[in-house]
């Protein structure tokens, strides 16, 4: 981009694209040439779609911004997923790249469909600080309405111990998750050989149970350190109880569930035996999706791209001896 001579073929890129997606911050566009006013000029159909890490406006928008920095510790989030004497935790890189992106999609998609009715091209931007403050949002609305600030919960001490978590035997945290107590409780307490605490005052109903939350926890604690993960997954499927398994990567990459559902499907490159990988989330079943297929190496595409926008073999050599684009 820096190169004297890539200007000519931004230009007939811009000219033939239907989209142009750019992670530069606003200086660098502006240095490069790259702002959507000036190419929209090229191609008035072009959707120019942009993201960033703080916005295109405000004191920080000239910042660079990372998923860890703008979506996680920027938004609140980083705060909130610790427990309240630990120090915030690394989250896992590239989660809030891989939201930012989908709705960097969405709004490419919907400027499409736009285009499509009125003729016209469009700017799409996105951001990981608006995207960290959507996956924040049922606390940060909250604070923004007036509320105090929300702090990590404490799970020896939760609001709710029938949405906390509990280590097994085998090391292994299982996730409790009953949003209809009235019906789950019960099934609950009879799975775990406990019945009789249906009648204990301070578990009669949700009030006193969320009143003895400490209590309840501390006696679950103890109860479901008795027995290895593999019991209680059979306990609870029997009883059609909601709950949760924290996973290992490992255990996931090998989750039948997730093969089942189409989440993990087949690189289409031609193996007997091809390494699988994760589709993207979106769905929609009267169309078929193109199957994902190897990266192409660097520059892997550049002659025919540049073949068919018009630039001859004496172009492209041309282009390579002044460093414009790589040597194959």
């Amino acid at each position: 981009m820096k190169s004297p001579d890539a200007r000519a073929v931004l230009e007939r890129l811009v000219r033939w694209a239907d989209v142009l997606v750019t992670n530069f911050p606003p200086p660098t566009r502006a240095r490069l040439g790259l702002e959507y006013e000036s190419l929209a000029q090229l191609n008035p159909r072009l959707i120019y779609a942009d993201v960033t890490g703080f916005g295109e406006t405000g004191p920080d928008a000239d910042k660079p911004g990372f998923d860890v920095t703008a979506y996680w510790a920027r938004s609140g989030l980083m705060n909130l997923t610790r427990q309240p004497t630990a120090p915030p935790a690394l989250n896992v890189f590239g989660a809030g790249d891989h939201s930012t992106a989908i709705s960097l999609f969405a709004g490419i998609m919907t400027a499409l469909y736009r285009r499509e009715k009125t003729g016209q091209g469009a700017r799409v931007t996105a951001s990981l600080i608006a995207e960290g403050a959507w996956a924040a949002g049922c606390w940060l609305q909250a604070v923004l309405a007036g509320a105090s600030d929300p702090q990590p919960v404490d799970r020896r001490h939760p609001p709710n111990a029938l949405g906390n978590l509990y280590r097994t035997a085998d090391d292994r945290w299982l996730l409790l998750v009953f949003a209809n107590e009235d019906k789950e409780v019960p099934l609950f307490l009879r799975a775990i050989g406990h019945p009789e605490a249906a009648e204990d005052p301070r578990f009669k109903d949700s009030p006193s149970r969320h009143a003895h939350a400490d209590v309840l926890a501390e006696l679950l604690d103890k109860e479901f350190a008795t027995r290895p993960m593999a019991d209680w997954r059979k306990v609870f499927d029997a009883a059609g109880l909601t709950y949760g398994v924290v996973q290992t990567l490992e255990e996931t990459a090998h989750d039948p569930q997730f093969t089942a559902a189409g989440v993990f499907v087949p690189v289409d490159d031609g193996s007997t035996e091809p390494l699988l990988t994760i589709d993207s989330p979106v769905r929609l079943d009267q169309e078929q999706k193109v199957r994902p297929r190897p990266a192409p190496a660097l520059g892997e595409h550049t002659q025919a791209v540049l073949s068919e926008l018009g630039f001859d073999a004496a172009d492209i050599d041309e282009l390579r001896t002044a460093g414009t684009i790589p040597h194959s």
